[in-house]
């Protein structure tokens, strides 16, 4: 595994593949999201959205599969029994004792380059993706065809069964465009989430992307997602890319 600032060459071998940081992202032509710090009532800086990019650094060195996360979305936005916004995925591994449990959080990647964008047939389209970087659906836009949901590889969208309208992570823009960090990263009691803008190098996301080795899930689709892992492994990115699937 490579560091975040080492992004002169293709990934090689199939668990290199997967490996992935943000000059990687950036040189794909990924539009560069953001990041802050994963602390309760932390407030984001008041920079013109234009010139902001989110993402979203997730330690799992500090996950402990709480699910304070997945809750704290469903809350915030009444998701239906089944769907998930956000959840938290575990995997066992090794025998009896040396057994571990692993958690690798889930959400929407927000990607840079996203194939929902792409699919989606009305016009104006019902999913865009903001000059920020978060990727949204439009409610009144939507028509309930699906066609993100078949282009999502990570299986981050579902369809709501009773507004038949196509729902998914925003990165909680509504709090976001307050100026207060997403319900999931305020509610993490490890802290192990972490947003804010990758537009400034002062940011706890920029620093992480530079400092640690991170992966993202399928980078070798080239979608550009904007989500960051530290400390996953190979086969649990593999084992946890369909969520709502």
């Amino acid at each position: 595994m490579q560091k975040a600032t080492d992004r002169t060459s293709p990934a090689q071998g199939a668990e290199q593949a997967r490996r992935t940081g943000r000059r990687e992202v950036l040189k794909a032509g990924a539009l560069a999201l953001a990041a802050g710090v994963a602390a309760p009532s932390i407030v984001l800086g008041a920079e013109a959205a234009g010139d902001r990019r989110f993402a979203m650094v997730i330690d799992l060195r500090k996950c402990i599969g709480c699910h304070a996360c997945a809750v704290a979305c469903k809350s915030e936005f009444g998701v239906p029994l089944g769907a998930w916004r956000s959840a938290v995925k575990e995997a066992e591994s090794g025998k009896f004792p040396a057994t571990k449990r692993s958690f690798l959080p889930w959400l929407c990647n927000h990607c840079a380059n996203p194939p929902c964008v792409k699919a989606c047939p009305t016009d104006p389209k019902a999913t865009i993706a903001r000059e920020d970087g978060a990727v949204i659906v439009k409610d009144e836009l939507c028509i309930g065809c699906e066609k993100c949901v078949e282009a999502c590889p990570y299986g981050a969208r579902y369809m709501h069964p009773k507004t038949e309208i196509v729902e998914k992570c925003t990165f909680c823009v509504h709090r976001v465009d307050q100026g207060v960090v997403p319900s999931c990263v305020n509610t993490c009691q490890g802290e192990a989430r972490i947003f804010g803008d990758l537009n400034d190098p002062d940011s706890a996301v920029a620093k992480l992307l530079d400092e640690e080795d991170v992966d993202a899930l399928l980078p070798e689709l080239r979608t550009g997602p904007q989500v960051y892992y530290i400390g996953a492994s190979a086969g649990m990115l593999a084992d946890t890319t369909r969520g709502n699937a």
